[in-house]
């Protein structure tokens, strides 16, 4: 089974890059829906996130993402300590993941960790395909889609690791700056490569 680590900043392209993996007949494992589920109502995540953070993070008995986020995003400790708490539940519900696949026999599984470099688990990969795109796309991006001012799309950008950091553990870079199909067709590209 060929274990891919697929990793990008924040509106680079990484989903359009998951998405393709997946419609190519890989199983894809998005860490970004194991976080959730690591701190869903009545989870030991919310719990010691509540006890971390206080209740100011809860809205109607659920994790108010926004206020974390104001938080964490500002503050390297706290996201440091954040991190301390969902990580080793995404890391068990990663391998989780794997053990399914390998009895199902799937032959190609992605992981889409936004936090890979972060993380510290490139080494648990096969391959790291990290997909890159300059920070000013990125912006732009957050500003239309997801209508952040440039202010919190550029705080949100420098909370992750750089592209160079991203660029540095992988083994290969797909450009996420163009369109959604050049980044498929890159995807396409190296799947006929590598897959058999």
């Amino acid at each position: 089974m060929l274990r891919i680590g697929l990793t990008g900043g924040i509106a680079a392209g990484k989903s359009t890059a998951s998405a393709h993996f997946a419609a190519l007949g890989a199983r894809v494992v998005d860490h970004d829906v194991l976080a959730r589920r690591a701190v869903e109502p009545g989870s030991a995540g919310l719990v010691d996130i509540v006890r971390v953070f206080g209740d100011r993070v809860i809205k109607d008995g659920s994790l108010d993402r926004a206020a974390l986020a104001a938080i964490v995003f500002n503050d390297p400790t706290a996201r440091e300590r954040l991190n301390g708490i969902v990580h080793p539940s995404v890391f068990a519900m990663g391998r989780a993941a794997d053990r399914q696949a390998r009895a199902d026999g799937v032959d190609v599984v992605v992981h889409d960790i936004p936090l890979l470099v972060e993380s510290g688990q490139i080494a648990d990969f096969d391959t790291v395909i990290t997909v890159a795109a300059p920070v000013e796309v990125r912006v732009e991006r957050l500003i239309a889609s997801r209508g952040m001012t440039r202010q919190e799309a550029v705080a949100r950008i420098g909370a992750q690791a750089s592209d160079d950091a991203r660029a540095a553990i992988a083994d290969v870079v797909l450009d996420g700056a163009g369109s959604a199909e050049s980044l498929r067709r890159q995807v396409e590209e190296w799947w006929a490569v590598h897959v058999p």
